[in-house]
């Protein structure tokens, strides 16, 4: 949706190559796998530290630098990728993409150097992800587990059990921006490393006290710091059961000693990571605290290994979105049956015109039925104004398995599915699929209004023909007469899309 996830051929996935990219605020990394009966084994890995939240200037804007390096990694990915079909690849941006002020700018060079879409993703979905390729990579036990992941700008925390989430947080503290903020000339003191420290205990504090009383049987640490720090405490013998507090009091004890980064030349730590070391083992440092945490384990698994177990869910017809849909239905106290109703009548439109308007993925198919399901989800704030009601909770919404880009997507066709058709609005919520979305919606709207009376009587077989910016409902001989309400409705709707210069004709 919004031009980001394509769709992507089932069939001829049961032996084939799937990808996945991490825009990390540090790193960017690549995976790479084979599918094999429905199994991953991973090929390839790449990854570059590009540490795109240095880049990030006082007023919000990433510099010419940080741009520089993070479009010419992914031309180097894109060069790996480029043979794979459009849906292959599942590349996303996190914590810096979502906070640039000149994000959509960099995301156009971005996507034409990797040569696939890229979505931004919100931090309890960038937490979801993690937990899914952690968890994958552990035991399948029925413990429950805490999952720490320290990023470059931002720490994701998440309780879970097996490969389901339970809790799921991100806070604006990464290794990149705490090194930036509190050890900004590279010197590494007491004083420094206790105001890091309490900064952090700052953005823990609204969590500390409920993730203390859920619990957990065993914390795990994901991504680059935790491994790090992992690394450092094995090779100088300051613990031999993974992170430990006081192997942690001792790895501090160092730091401040070295006094600078420059300085920093423990066994176990490398080059790359030294730069951003300091920041990321302060928040490590307050989270053991804050949390109570005795033991932390370093899991291989993180974001980019979440990303490849998704698509592959995506690919078994297994997509945590639809159980979001159907959450939030739930949740919403919406008529399921009245909803499938419509989706199906949407459904039934989309059949007719797709090849026409070039609505062939199945991406356009989900977000037709996704938004027919959602459609009246505004009423659970106001009936007047609901398609504005429920357009903005579907933007703004906590929807495990959605980009941003995909919510907006639905959005816009929630905002546009009744009365005065919003063209620009439809237009700047869509982005590069605005015609897109201009021709889903208006499928969507013709399916609110040929069950907007609620009838327990089946619609009839209607034909659609389409043009480019036309479409003419074709209804069997003698039903408009019989139901002018009907053609009531589709006289205005035919008002409405004049607007907008759509020709809708009904005979």
């Amino acid at each position: 949706m919004a031009g980001e996830s394509p769709s992507l051929d089932v069939g001829a996935l049961r032996s084939s190559t799937i990808a996945a990219v991490d825009l990390g605020s540090n790193s960017f990394h690549m995976i790479i796998a084979e599918v094999q009966d429905g199994h991953v084994r991973v090929v390839d890995r790449l990854r570059e530290q590009v540490q795109l939240a240095a880049g990030l200037d006082a007023r919000g804007f990433l510099d010419d630098g940080a741009v520089t390096r993070a479009v010419s990694c992914l031309e180097r990915f894109g060069q790996r990728v480029q043979e794979l079909p459009r849906g292959a690849v599942r590349a996303v941006g996190t914590n810096t993409l979502r906070t640039a002020r000149n994000g959509a700018e960099f995301m156009h060079r971005a996507r034409r150097a990797l040569g696939h879409p890229i979505d931004i993703i919100a931090g309890r979905e960038e937490a979801r992800l993690i937990y899914l390729g952690v968890a994958h990579s552990q035991a399948d036990d029925s413990g429950t587990r805490l999952v720490m992941d320290i990023g470059g700008g931002s720490t994701e925390f998440i309780i879970g059990e097996r490969f389901e989430t339970r809790h799921r947080e991100s806070r604006y503290m990464g290794c990149v921006s705490y090194t930036r903020d509190y050890f900004p000339d590279g010197r590494i003191t007491e004083a420094a490393m206790v105001k890091a420290e309490i900064a952090a205990r700052l953005e823990l504090e609204s969590i500390e006290g409920r993730f203390r009383r859920i619990g957990w049987d065993h914390a795990i640490g994901a991504s680059g710091t935790i491994k790090a720090v992992r690394s450092v405490l094995e090779a100088n013998g300051w613990s031999d059961d993974g992170i430990t507090p006081k192997g942690l009091a001792k790895l501090r004890r160092a730091l401040i000693k070295a006094g600078t980064i420059e300085a920093l030349g423990m066994e176990g730590l490398g080059k790359e990571r030294a730069p951003v070391f300091p920041g990321g083992v302060a928040i490590l440092s307050a989270t053991f605290e804050a949390l109570g945490i005795d033991e932390m384990e370093a899991s291989d698994g993180a974001l980019r290994e979440g990303l490849l177990y998704d698509l592959l869910g995506r690919i078994r017809h297994e997509d945590v979105r639809e159980r979001t849909i159907r959450q939030m239905v739930k949740r919403f106290d919406l008529s399921a049956k009245f909803a499938r109703r419509v989706a199906d009548t949407a459904d039934y439109c989309l059949r007719q015109v797709r090849a026409q308007w070039e609505l062939q993925g199945d991406e356009d198919a989900n977000a037709l039925r996704w938004a027919a399901l959602l459609h009246e989800m505004g009423m659970a704030v106001a009936h007047n104004q609901y398609h504005k009601h429920g357009a903005y909770i579907v933007r703004h919404a906590d929807m495990p398995g959605f980009s941003r880009q995909e919510q907006a997507f639905l959005a816009a066709l929630i905002r546009g599915h009744r009365r005065k058709f919003p063209k620009g609005e439809l237009q700047e919520l869509a982005g590069v699929r605005a015609d897109t979305a201009k021709r889903l919606c208006i499928l969507l709207r013709l399916a609110v209004l040929m069950n907007h009376a609620r009838s327990k009587h089946a619609f009839p077989e209607f034909r659609l023909l389409s043009g480019a910016n036309s479409l003419a409902v074709i209804f069997p001989t003698g039903w408009l007469v019989e139901h002018p309400l009907t053609a009531a409705n589709l006289a205005q709707e035919a008002d409405y899309l004049k607007a907008v210069k759509f020709k809708l004709e009904f005979r």
